[in-house]
């Protein structure tokens, strides 16, 4: 299984290899001028496309939080300016056909490597070891080379089928999702570029009335890997910086959905229809992906950016990756960086009085969620976006942001795009793992799916309620500000 996962690892740029890159970028040359006058260097870039599925919210600033008291929900005004930069934002929650897709990426990846290896009739033509002029290069999958999924020899059966079960009840064949693991690294470019973990100690003490640091700092480095009996290990190692790989983390993720997570989440409740049906039938294909862990999410976008790279064939030029987004940044988004709104609409309730119809996807009463339309989710973009053009940041499911819950996370963080990054270890109390949801979900009644509160759950958690969305930010200027931060 080790051999199978190491398939699946990311390439990741060194911080000497983002120079020599951004260098390389810059190579235009030097102007010349009449007179030696100095003019500037130019630079060539590659531009990069408009990302499939997502809206540009420009830059711009709000009051984020509570601005109202509100003493029958106990909430007390805390809101408080922040900016943030422009960045690209799904426009709906990721599907269960986009995750779903992630999740047969990985299966087939994993069929690959087992058709490449001698135990399943070792296929060399499902890994390329060589350049077509036969000098070595870093082992890879094929994936030009398709999986014989009709009319398979008996050794290539047996591959294909060992990613799957047989039910012992139903005798129905199924996906086995407990072989469904992801390996990446990601590389922590917010910990190398801090002074205090610099290679040269005089670098790190500017004040020259103090003395030069002397010894190495201590980091801590992220790893995992799959011992002998297949179970997947991670650990924390902490040691004496010793060169940029220490910035390097590696995580293994099993990637399928909690299907269960229906039953879970509700006791006494006849939700078995979701348990069988509702990941795996074409029905749901455009509703929100639920049952997936922040850290499945975070997975999901390290695959999401890396499937980009390859298509693109820019596996050697940094692109600006997937992720979750901040929480400032979703709150910002939902908003439509207006400081009055509590909902992605304006006004303070979820429907429309006149009209008698609905904004989000909620609880409407007490006992009744049909009301709106919907028992459970609804598809995506089933009611109307908000004034960035963004769907269903009310209700539906919650979704991920990337950052870390503390009681007092808002005067932690900076006002210059906020954020708070905490990667607990494996030991850490479970009250430290705790990451930030927001938007409510079609489970919440219309006061929990108000743009500015705050929410959480654990970060390994996985809810029949909770969903994500990807952002990506824009490189270069933004085309204009759509801020409208006062009425």
């Amino acid at each position: 299984m080790t051999s199978i996962l190491k398939s699946l690892s990311i390439p990741v740029m060194t911080v000497s290899a983002l120079m020599a890159g951004a260098l390389a970028s810059c190579a235009g040359g030097a102007r010349s001028s009449a007179g030696g006058e100095v003019t500037g260097v130019g630079g060539t870039s590659w531009a990069e496309p408009t990302p499939y599925g997502m809206v540009l919210v420009d830059r711009g600033s709000m009051k984020v939080g509570v601005s109202k008291p509100d003493s029958a929900w106990n909430l007390a005004a805390d809101a408080r300016g922040i900016s943030v930069d422009g960045f690209w934002m799904d426009e709906t929650e990721i599907t269960n056909g986009k995750y779903k897709q992630f999740v047969f990426w990985v299966r087939d990846s994993i069929i690959r490597e087992r058709l490449a290896d001698p135990a399943y009739g070792g296929n060399e033509e499902f890994k390329i070891e060589e350049d077509r002029d036969g000098n070595p290069v870093t082992p890879h999958l094929n994936w030009n080379k398709p999986i014989p999924w009709r009319n398979p020899n008996e050794d290539e059966q047996r591959a294909i089928e060992s990613l799957y079960r047989t039910n012992p009840i139903t005798g129905v064949k199924e996906l086995d999702g407990t072989q469904l693991n992801y390996r990446y690294e990601v590389y922590n470019h917010t910990e190398a570029a801090r002074r205090r973990n610099r290679l040269d100690p005089r670098r790190r003490e500017y004040n020259t009335d103090r003395p030069v640091p002397t010894g190495m700092p201590t980091i801590s480095k992220d790893t995992a890997y799959i011992s002998e009996d297949g179970e997947v290990i991670r650990q924390v190692i902490n040691r004496e910086l010793t060169g940029d790989y220490d910035f390097l983390n590696t995580y293994i993720v099993n990637v399928y959905p909690d299907t269960t997570a229906w039953i879970n989440d509700f006791e006494n409740a006849y939700n078995e229809p979701y348990v069988r049906m509702y990941f795996s039938h074409g029905g749901y294909t455009d509703y929100p992906v639920v049952g997936v862990s922040w850290e499945q999410a975070n997975a999901f976008a390290n695959w999401r950016t890396d499937f980009l790279r390859r298509s693109l064939g820019k596996e050697g030029v940094y692109i600006e990756p997937y992720r979750l987004p901040t929480e400032a940044e979703w709150e910002y988004a939902a908003r439509a960086g207006v400081d009055e709104n509590m909902y992605p609409w304006d006004g303070d309730i979820a429907l429309s009085e006149d009209k008698g119809c609905f904004y989000a996807n909620f609880k409407p009463g007490e006992g009744n969620f049909v009301r709106d339309g919907h028992i459970i989710t609804s598809r995506v973009g089933t009611y109307a976006p908000n004034d960035f053009g963004l769907y269903d940041m009310a209700g539906n499911v919650s979704e991920w942001t990337s950052t870390a819950y503390t009681e007092s996370v808002g005067r932690l963080t900076s006002d210059l795009n906020p954020e708070y990054r905490y990667d607990a270890a494996p030991d850490d109390p479970y009250k430290m793992k705790r990451k930030i949801v927001r938007g409510g979900s079609w489970k919440d009644v219309a006061h929990n799916i108000r743009s500015d509160l705050r929410m959480w759950e654990y970060q390994n958690e996985q809810r029949s309620y909770i969903g994500f969305r990807c952002v990506r930010t824009q490189i270069g200027f933004a085309r204009g500000n759509k801020q409208k931060n006062s009425k």
